[in-house]
């Protein structure tokens, strides 16, 4: 089953797992689905997109942002061409995203943009608040600048650090184009917010979940695995609120360790020796309603193989779990615990079929 969606250069990016997502979801009787962790909003696109009712949740506000513009549109998409075309033709000039992401051929700084192209950013952000659009319009429009963005930056696809020689891609003109919109016919939901503030509201026939993972690399610093300190630039476009910063690549200062990251990215353990991340995969499991929880996990995720299946085992009847081989480019089918437990791999993603108990 082949379903276009679109998205940024995003770590954990469930494009490459679509082809395996799909079929699993198609073969099952289910209408309302409830995507936990949307990140990019692929797999909520993807859903949407096969006529279930989707339910997009994640705390980043600008995953709600791209959700709201895919899952939320009920126009057809040329109908936001001209609003670009007038953010287009705007005239860039030096602002507040010049004066900390923005550099030049002879500079010794290393930015994520050059800096024609934050001043083009700093003209068309300025006047997305201008215009006071309504709050569809103003997705679509946030959403095609983000795209725009990813397209020409100089990083190897995250925000924690920037590449010392300018990219290829960095030299491009900033341009927005019409994100891949389509009129969805469904009541689709967005949520933004931490996934057990949302559990206890509403229940689903499926519920994909794609926590974030962590490392169980004990020397790697919380901050190199973080969401929030890999995006915070997104945030930051979105809200516009000229955020205090810190540190050699302008993090926002609400993205350090002490105050941002999820739970399920915790690399400590509690008082008993147990993982905190694991606590919260088990909690959530239990805490969903839903008949159906499809689960993607990485082998180089905090949680450990013997974990994961002692968590879902307890919870219900475990009907499918594949392994991807992505380097290999192989799919393996596990049917037996014997089979997954002594997989040893230490390249690949994880999918469990649940159906609870």
């Amino acid at each position: 089953m082949k379903i276009q969606t679109e998205g940024i250069k995003y770590t954990g990016s469930k494009l490459k797992l679509l082809p395996y997502i799909l079929p699993l979801v198609a073969d099952l009787n289910v209408k309302t689905v409830l995507d936990g962790f949307s990140g990019s909003t692929r797999v909520s696109q993807a859903f949407a997109k096969m006529g279930l009712t989707t339910t997009a949740n994640d705390i980043s506000v600008w995953s709600e942002t791209f959700a709201t513009a895919y899952l939320r549109n009920t126009q057809a998409p040329k109908t936001y061409q001209a609003l670009l075309d007038h953010l287009n033709h705007l005239k860039g000039y030096d602002g507040w995203f010049s004066a900390h992401y923005g550099g030049t051929e002879n500079g010794t700084a290393k930015r994520p943009f050059q800096l024609k192209n934050t001043q083009k950013l700093d003209a068309i952000r300025d006047e997305i608040d201008k215009l006071s659009l309504a709050p569809l319009e103003k997705a679509v429009a946030l959403s095609s600048l983000v795209l725009a963005l990813d397209k020409i930056d100089n990083t190897l696809g995250h925000y924690a650090a920037y590449l010392s020689t300018w990219s290829a891609r960095s030299y491009h003109d900033l341009h927005l184009t019409l994100p891949k919109l389509w009129v969805n016919t469904q009541e689709n939901k967005v949520l933004r917010g931490d996934i057990f503030d949302h559990l206890d509201k509403a229940s689903y026939d499926l519920a994909y979940f794609d926590p974030p993972y962590g490392s169980n690399n004990e020397k790697m610093p919380p901050s190199r695995v973080r969401y929030s300190a890999y995006y915070h630039i997104w945030k930051t476009v979105i809200l516009h609120d000229k955020p205090t910063l810190f540190g050699k690549v302008n993090r926002r200062e609400d993205s350090k360790d002490t105050v941002a990251g999820s739970v399920f990215e915790e690399f400590r353990k509690d008082e008993q020796g147990q993982f905190i991340a694991m606590q919260a995969l088990d909690a959530l499991i239990v805490k969903t309603k839903a008949k159906y929880i499809l689960l993607s996990y990485s082998s180089g995720g905090r949680a450990s193989r013997e974990a994961l299946h002692s968590i879902l085992i307890k919870n219900g009847n475990l009907r499918q779990s594949l392994a991807i081989d992505y380097k290999k480019n192989v799919m393996s089918l596990m049917q037996s615990t014997k089979a997954w437990l002594g997989a040893e791999n230490t390249h690949q993603e994880y999918l469990f079929l649940l159906e609870k108990s």
